[in-house]
């Protein structure tokens, strides 16, 4: 009987459902106001909670054991125990994976593609500290109303599964951990458009179809060797062999840019655009063309519309399989890096041996698991469990130092796509440099990539791009910058509280790209002020909801955000103006430049509660593009 309840469960909970939507609410609780991150980096209870599915998806009649008699204690006079609601349940993970195939499963017939996927921007969606903090302050500020917001984008798995708001994902099942997973592309059929991270992924097994962007001509030859090959096609099939797609469909979304739309084209509450590509894509020169997103992000060359890599699309037998072909990449070439800990991030099937709680406590900037550690420390060191032997400890160490490789893969990439649209050109002077006289100085900065704008619009108030300029006098000091840090590692603007406290001079010279929200200040005075976030700063800070419907105006009416981004193929201009304390002396000078990129400003990331770890590896990871020096002669 308790079998066949269990077989029941499972066929349901796979069939379509036309209620189990991606854009459905996510059982929002009293737990999802607090503050639900521990000190450390993706820490303890990153969503708080234990109860991994809410209100026990499973039911709690599946809990005992299968072979067990159903009808042993009728009769008897004994309690029964009630179940223990703690206890993880044994059925989950074959529930899941039997509905959500994880990216794992893909893995044993599209290593390559895991490979590229597992350190990329999708990858990172869902264990993102900064996505974490940044959800909770917006659940914080709306008091709860705000619903899903991010999740729907960020974790579409978890969305669909109605993953409780107050479950921590670090508990959740790997396939929530994953993000923007296998699935979330290769399991859609509808296409969504402009719909906010709205899209069903159609539940079912590694066995049941995927879409793709070619016939699926690979996979029925395949499919007629399935023998052959020893390849399993259905589910529960006996015998050794690899599993396999029962069949395939053609989803034209994944052949333009269509697919990428209802994630990078959002407007959220209180109504107002916060991811803008899409449309900068769309009026742009790229797409007047017929250059698609993923000829820039999934082709051979980051950030270049050069081609694609050709290859064999799957591995059978651990052996290539089929005709070579036009291969996309999966590292979806972008400008983001990882401030996560190396045990979550990237995915490695390595790390299973250990949960990512575990991972939390393995402290490998102290370089656990090195030979000069264990050689010289940790014979004398308390460790927590599991990494209380140094054998557990060298094994953590391998796996730390592939995957703390796989992110610098990853940031080289992120340099490259953003060098593909960026060019820094000067200097030029606008005045002869004589010692004792101030000059000026400009450069241009150019997007040079047909596809949006450098840096697109997305979250508004982030990311950083700018550019540091250094001038070196004969002596080898540092006599003029801009584009400076404080202390609290904030441009020197208006953000700046070191600015605003007098300790060090605004950079009156900044060259930002930075979109900026500006808000009409409702308690006095018409006079607009950039702040970090769309909120009105009273008492109580709260989030404002829209009046007007974004499609009209695409912001609400006190709200608006103030592009400095450039447009595809134009250019600003930077200009300089030296003083005349910082060439007092003749000789040669260096001017050094250089833009930087972050992906969260410093004010910001304190604005939603970030530890310090998470805003020292935020900086630590700060992307250093186009550098140059350029000598000169002061008379």
């Amino acid at each position: 009987m308790t079998r066949l309840v269990i077989i029941l469960v499972l066929a349901m909970a796979c069939m379509p459902h036309p209620t189990l939507r991606a854009d459905d609410d996510l059982l929002l609780g009293p737990a999802a106001s607090e503050d639900l991150l521990s000190d450390d980096l993706l820490g303890d209870d990153l969503l708080g909670g234990d109860d991994l599915l809410g209100d026990d998806l499973l039911g709690q009649g599946l809990d005992g054991d299968a072979d067990a008699d159903p009808l042993a204690g009728m009769g008897s006079t004994k309690p029964i125990d009630p179940p223990d609601k703690t206890a993880p349940d044994p059925h989950e993970a074959l529930w899941t994976e039997n509905c959500y195939p994880s990216a794992e499963s893909c893995r044993a017939c599209h290593p390559g593609q895991y490979e590229q996927w597992r350190a990329s921007g999708h990858a990172y969606a869902s264990v993102s500290p900064m996505f974490q903090r940044f959800e909770q302050a917006m659940i914080d500020y709306t008091r709860g109303t705000v619903g899903s917001f991010c999740m729907r984008c960020h974790s579409p798995v978890g969305t669909q599964l109605k993953l409780s708001r107050a479950a921590s994902v670090l508990d959740a099942p790997p396939v929530v951990r994953e993000g923007v997973t296998c699935i979330a592309c290769h399991r859609v059929r509808e296409h969504y458009g402009r719909s906010n991270g709205d899209r069903r992924i159609e539940p079912g097994d590694i066995h049941a179809p995927v879409g793709g962007s070619s016939g699926g001509h690979g996979l029925a030859s395949a499919l007629a060797k399935a023998d052959e090959l020893k390849l399993k096609t259905q589910h529960g099939q006996k015998g050794p062999g690899q599993d396999i797609h029962g069949s395939s469909f053609f989803f034209e979304p994944l052949t333009n840019s269509d697919v990428c739309v209802s994630c990078h084209q959002v407007a959220v509450h209180p109504g107002i655009w916060l991811e803008v590509v899409h449309s900068q894509y769309r009026h742009g020169p790229a797409a007047a063309k017929g250059i698609s997103c993923q000829d820039c992000h999934m082709g051979a060359v980051p950030g270049k519309p050069t081609g694609y890599d050709y290859g064999h699309a799957a591995m059978l037998s651990d052996k290539p399989y089929g005709e070579p072909r036009k291969l996309s990449n999966h590292m979806m070439w972008g400008p983001g890096y990882s401030i996560a800990h190396p045990g979550i991030f990237p995915h490695n099937p390595k790390a299973k041996n250990f949960s990512p709680r575990d991972w939390l406590a393995f402290d490998h900037e102290a370089g656990w698991g090195t030979d000069a550690f264990e050689k010289t420390v940790g014979a004398h060191h308390a460790f927590p469990k599991p990494w209380d032997t140094a054998d557990d400890r060298r094994d953590g160490r391998k796996v730390i130092d592939a995957n703390l490789a796989k992110v610098q893969e990853k940031r080289g990439a992120a340099v490259m796509t953003m060098e593909a649209g960026l060019k820094v050109d000067g200097p030029k002077f606008h005045d002869s440099p004589r010692a004792g006289r101030g000059m000026t100085i400009s450069y241009r900065v150019s997007n040079v990539s047909e596809g949006h704008n450098l840096p697109t619009g997305s979250l508004g108030a982030q990311p950083q791009l700018w550019l540091n300029a250094v001038l070196i006098d004969p002596d080898g000091r540092r006599v003029w910058e801009s584009g400076y840090l404080d202390r609290n590692a904030d441009l020197a603007d208006m953000h700046s509280v070191e600015v605003a406290k007098h300790r060090i001079p605004r950079d009156k010279d900044l060259f930002n790209l930075q979109t900026k929200f500006l808000i009409n200040n409702v308690r006095g005075t018409d006079r607009e002020a950039a702040l970090p976030l769309n909120f009105s700063l009273d008492q109580l800070a709260f989030l404002r909801p829209g009046a007007v419907p974004v499609s009209v105006l695409n912001h609400p009416p006190l709200i608006r955000m103030e592009a400095h981004s450039i447009a595809p193929l134009d250019h600003r201009t930077a200009k300089y103006h030296i003083p005349a304390s910082a060439m007092r002396k003749p000789g040669t000078y260096r001017l050094s430049v250089r833009m930087r990129s972050r992906t969260e400003p410093m004010y910001f990331m304190r604005q939603i509660n970030s530890t310090p770890d998470m805003i020292r590896r935020m900086n630590e990871n700060m992307l250093d593009l186009c550098n140059s020096s350029h000598t000169f002669l002061v008379r």
